[in-house]
């Protein structure tokens, strides 16, 4: 007697096929690093024509995978939201689950390990390290919500914040109001395997060390650099 799929399965056909097309996938990695990206963009990172780019985005776009932005004449594509980021991350640890320290260990890998933008936030081993240091420091306190594990922030961790030219108060606020979306959350990652700094937190921490000049990022890529003023603010920083 065949066997008839439950109506409560998850629905996982449509965005697997989705996320299975090579051309598709090299666009999804690209957008990972957080940042918008032109059509033209990603038809060369997916080495792809003009015309095959436009139907794959229409077909992402389609499948809420991707969200357009128009900024005047032209349109900016980036991922959804978090939750198709991290499923991202979350299948890229699957596939490498054989070949992980193999893969990590080649050279062109060596600069997304060390330090790179996941989705807004700061990932690989300076990633990890940041959290670990945050919560070394007392600075963020494991917490829980209905959507999943969170992070509070403490007294300390309030005015460290604010010592690192940050309103302190403010995140100290928005992180324990209990009506809010998850501000602070460990995300594991995908070179390191264990834990690092997601949500709206991570993004803003992320985006002040790039104003401060602490970090660059690389044109076209998703590594980011550590400078020398930056080397001497962040003592935390993996070497």
């Amino acid at each position: 007697m065949p066997v008839t799929p439950a109506a409560h399965e998850p629905r996982l056909v449509r965005v697997a096929a989705l996320m299975a097309d090579a051309t598709r996938a090299r666009m999804l990695s690209y957008l990972l690093g957080g940042e918008l990206a032109s059509a033209g963009e990603l038809a060369t990172c997916a080495s792809v024509g003009a015309a095959t780019a436009s139907a794959h985005l229409a077909k992402l776009l389609d499948a809420g995978l991707v969200a357009c932005e128009p900024r005047g004449r032209h349109r900016y594509y980036r991922l959804a939201d978090a939750e198709v980021a991290h499923a991202l991350e979350a299948l890229a640890l699957v596939a490498e689950r054989g070949s992980h320290e193999s893969t990590w260990a080649r050279p062109a890998r060596a600069r997304l390990r060390d330090a790179r933008c996941c989705y807004g936030h700061l990932a690989g081993r300076a990633g990890v390290a940041l959290l670990a240091h945050l919560q070394g420091e007392g600075w963020l306190c494991a917490g829980a919500s209905a959507a999943g594990p969170v992070f509070n922030l403490s007294d300390a961790g309030g005015r460290g914040l604010t010592d690192w030219g940050l309103d302190g108060a403010a995140w100290q606020a928005r992180l324990a109001s209990p009506g809010a979306r998850r501000q602070a959350y460990p995300c594991l990652d995908w070179s390191e395997r264990r834990d690092h700094l997601a949500g709206p937190l991570g993004s803003a921490l992320l985006d002040h060390f790039v104003g401060q000049g602490w970090l660059r990022r690389r044109n076209g890529e998703r590594a980011l650099d550590a400078t020398p003023t930056g080397l001497r603010a962040l003592g935390w920083w993996p070497h």
